[in-house]
């Protein structure tokens, strides 16, 4: 993937990890990028004006990045490649879905451009990866969901397990244990105050689950 002359695996990761941080249009700050990629904030600083530079971010000293339509189109890109590749890894070859998200992050730098387009084909064009976040089209179109966190369901209220919204696979792994599958219909029981845990019915069988996990799993809720 080399669409830009700079384009490369740090630069990739820059640009998703921006795009995964950013609101609408609000900057990221370089410390808050520090973090997420494990990097020096002097690091971070300089590939961030390096970026600048080549047009991909918008930068501003002690404000912070965001990106530009060609970082965001290269963001997409590189998020269509690891959903896909996730998709292709349980579906296909068998993989656990905590087991999927290292392998992605390694081989979404490797393959072609080519070869992502033949897993989407033999997939049948999928939106939706096995975690449940949407997967970009070859456009950067991305299907838009409203769905509401598991911790902020009042009582009496459910609808279906659309997104268990974290890349760390003991948390995925958690969340699976505890009883909270993809596509699983939830009706909420209980839910404790002071980000106390949550009790649900989860297909009919009753379960519990803490507020912090709560927050990750995402509900498409029924009218």
């Amino acid at each position: 993937m080399s669409d830009h002359p700079l384009q490369s695996k740090s630069v990739e990761n820059f640009l998703k990890a921006v795009y995964a941080l950013q609101e609408g249009d609000d900057r990221v700050a370089t410390n808050t990028l520090s973090d997420v990629l494990n990097k020096t904030a002097p690091s971070v600083t300089d590939m961030a004006q390096r970026l600048e530079s080549a047009g991909l971010v918008d930068y501003q000293k002690y404000r912070g990045v965001v990106l530009t339509e060609a970082g965001r189109e290269i963001a997409l890109k590189v998020i269509r490649r690891h959903r896909l590749i996730e998709l292709y890894l349980v579906r296909e070859l068998g993989y656990q879905l905590h087991e999927v998200h290292g392998e992605a992050e390694d081989l979404e730098h490797a393959v072609s451009d080519r070869f992502v387009e033949a897993i989407a084909k033999k997939l049948g064009d999928p939106v939706i990866d096995p975690h449940g976040d949407p997967i970009p089209s070859a456009d950067g179109t991305l299907l838009y969901r409203h769905l509401m966190p598991l911790s902020e369901l009042e009582p009496g209220r459910g609808g279906v397990i659309a997104q268990l919204k974290t890349s760390d696979p003991e948390m995925l792994q958690h969340m699976l244990d505890r009883g909270f599958p993809l596509q699983g219909r939830v009706e909420v029981i209980a839910r404790d105050p002071f980000q106390g845990p949550t009790m649900a019915l989860v297909n009919g069988i009753q379960r519990v689950v803490g507020y912090h996990v709560a927050e990750c799993i995402l509900i498409e809720t029924s009218p």
